[in-house]
């Protein structure tokens, strides 16, 4: 499978991202994991990678919704206000443990291509894998 350049994995739990990390390195589904705590630094993290460097933007962002500082639906709103350049190949996946009904309703007016149950498991990264990158975990 050929990987994607980067992906920008988005939570304020440690043990998430090092579990998140672990399966996608076992799994080498990308080149380069970046892993942040919350929205915000999500935010800087694109505009570091994706103004001039753009074969070091992430392809794929897995986002938790529940950080603090700035959480997955402030981060989304504040994407969404970023240069289409900026984001135009990105796909977005929100990670979750559960939802309220408010959320999931702000969630859909919101550019994510799709939403996903805690934990990450080899099945749901081929999932993501197949329906947004046309590729298939080996």
């Amino acid at each position: 499978m050929d990987k994607l350049p980067s992906i920008l994995l988005v939570d304020d739990d440690s043990t998430t991202n090092f579990l998140n990390e672990l399966l996608l390195n076992s799994l080498g589904v990308a080149d380069k994991l970046i892993l942040v705590q919350n929205g915000r630094e999500a935010l800087a993290t694109l505009d570091q990678f994706c103004n001039n460097l753009a074969s070091a933007c992430p392809s794929l962002i897995l986002l938790d919704v529940n950080m603090p500082v700035m959480n997955g639906i402030e981060f989304l709103e504040a994407y969404v206000q970023l240069p289409q350049a900026q984001r135009q190949a990105i796909v977005v996946v929100m990670l979750t443990t559960s939802m309220h009904s408010r959320d999931l309703e702000r969630i859909q007016e919101l550019p994510i291509a799709g939403l996903v149950n805690k934990p990450l498991t080899k099945e749901k990264v081929d999932t993501i894998l197949q329906m947004h990158f046309q590729r298939h975990l080996e």
